[in-house]
């Protein structure tokens, strides 16, 4: 069995990081070959850092109207069958005690128009209890005007912020609602038009829901829709929004009567659907900008290994061998690229966790509203870093930039000492 050649060096040894190291600096006749590796990296960099701000701001946007759309709708929707929901304390406070659930809401909801003597808009008013309003976090922990207290006892009426502004009014004035279903007299159902004092103003975050949320009390709505001492649903929160399927069974046992429920998930089905497709569309889109630079390594390294092809012949001569030639040009190409990923991952980071500083400094350079509440839901631009997420991409970029060094560098330790040194 043949002896390893003293002249060999060991894997990856000082020596080959050395050779791969002048090849990555910039001189004048290789300057083209310099260029596309910078090009190259700069590529692998803005991929990685576009990729993790893109999917950081499109798990936030997930995230943010998960929990206000679920926050403020609950979780699990309780509809009599059969017979009208007039027994909805018992059936809440049975449903309430159920393990996982954490609170059970009856409500009466119904549209109306809301008024003011400067304006009017569509309004949906929601009946209910002033214990249940005031354990939902995101209108009592949101109060921007007024108070809830004694919210049963009048009959005042809670609004959104953004209805306030369109309304012109504020916490101690005047809201005339109006509905086409009123009274029934002689000559057909008339509109019932009622003003109420406006005793809270809320601000959820959410702009469809603080333009159009009336909350009123219970007793009061059920009078106002005409409802004989019933509600028309009951609102169930769990402890975790996942776990909908484990609680159904336990929910209709504890209810006692026919029930017909509904979740979040199936109200909801189109609109987070719809976000989760747009988000792995993105992800490849956005892939592509990591191949192309990636492609832009072996380019950058063909031409290098064209270049150096009389260098190659002298290490061959000298000794080296076609695996160390081969593990130069790696390291080489390697560099770029995992260098690349990680000035990708930094600026990424940085970018994902200042994007509502650096939209809101943009917009007031530009004077522009980059982000309008009224088309994209919620107030802010919000982010939410995925540590899986952020390594996958990690792991993807560095595989790609590793895989695009192979032929390059098999191409150079394939390369005949002889034929270079003759031709070239």
């Amino acid at each position: 069995m043949a002896k390893e050649s003293p002249t060999g060096t060991k894997p990856f040894s000082l020596f080959e990081w050395m050779l791969a190291g002048r090849y990555l600096r910039t001189r004048r006749r290789e300057g083209f070959v310099s260029v596309i590796a910078g090009f190259s990296f700069l590529g692998i960099m803005l991929g990685v850092a576009t990729l993790i701000v893109v999917l950081s701001v499109m798990n936030g946007f997930r995230k943010e109207l998960l929990d206000k759309i679920v926050g403020i709708n609950g979780h699990i929707f309780v509809a009599p069958i059969e017979s009208p929901l007039t027994d909805y304390p018992e059936v809440a406070a049975r449903i309430a005690a159920v393990p996982g659930v954490r609170r059970a809401i009856p409500l009466v909801e119904g549209q109306a128009f809301g008024s003011s003597q400067y304006n009017g808009s569509g309004v949906l008013v929601r009946g209910i209890r002033s214990n249940d309003l005031r354990q939902i976090e995101h209108i009592a922990g949101n109060l921007r005007q007024g108070s809830l207290d004694n919210f049963d006892e009048g009959e005042g009426v809670a609004i959104g912020r953004r209805l306030a502004e369109a309304l012109s009014i504020q916490a101690g004035d005047t809201l005339t609602l109006i509905t086409p279903r009123g009274a029934a007299t002689p000559f057909g159902t008339a509109p019932r038009v009622k003003g109420y004092p406006v005793k809270a103003v809320f601000e959820i975050g959410m702009s469809e829901f603080d333009s159009t949320f009336v909350f009123m009390p219970l007793t009061e709505a059920q009078n106002y829709f005409n409802r004989q001492g019933d509600v028309q649903l009951i609102e169930v929160y769990l402890n975790d929004a996942d776990r909908v399927d484990q609680a159904r069974a336990a929910i209709e046992e504890a209810a006692g009567r026919p029930i017909l429920m509904t979740d979040w998930r199936q109200r909801n089905r189109t609109f987070f659907g719809a976000l989760e497709v747009e988000r792995n569309v993105m992800f490849l889109i956005l892939t592509l900008i990591v191949l192309v630079a990636a492609l832009n390594i072996i380019s950058g390294l063909i031409m290098l290994v064209k270049d150096k092809s009389s260098d190659i012949a002298i290490l061959r001569t000298m000794g080296a061998t076609r695996g160390a030639v081969m593990r130069i040009f790696l390291i080489t190409g390697a560099s770029i690229g995992i260098v690349g990923t990680i000035a990708g991952f930094g600026l990424g980071l940085l970018l994902a966790l200042n994007v509502e500083h650096i939209r809101d400094l943009i917009s007031r350079l530009t004077n522009t509203n980059l982000f309008p509440a009224e088309l994209y839901f919620l107030s802010r631009l919000p982010a939410d870093v995925n540590p899986t997420e952020v390594a996958t991409i990690l792991i993807m970029a560095m595989v790609l930039s590793l895989l695009a060094t192979l032929y390059p560098s098999w191409r150079a330790a394939k390369l005949d000492p002889v034929e270079a040194l003759r031709y070239g």
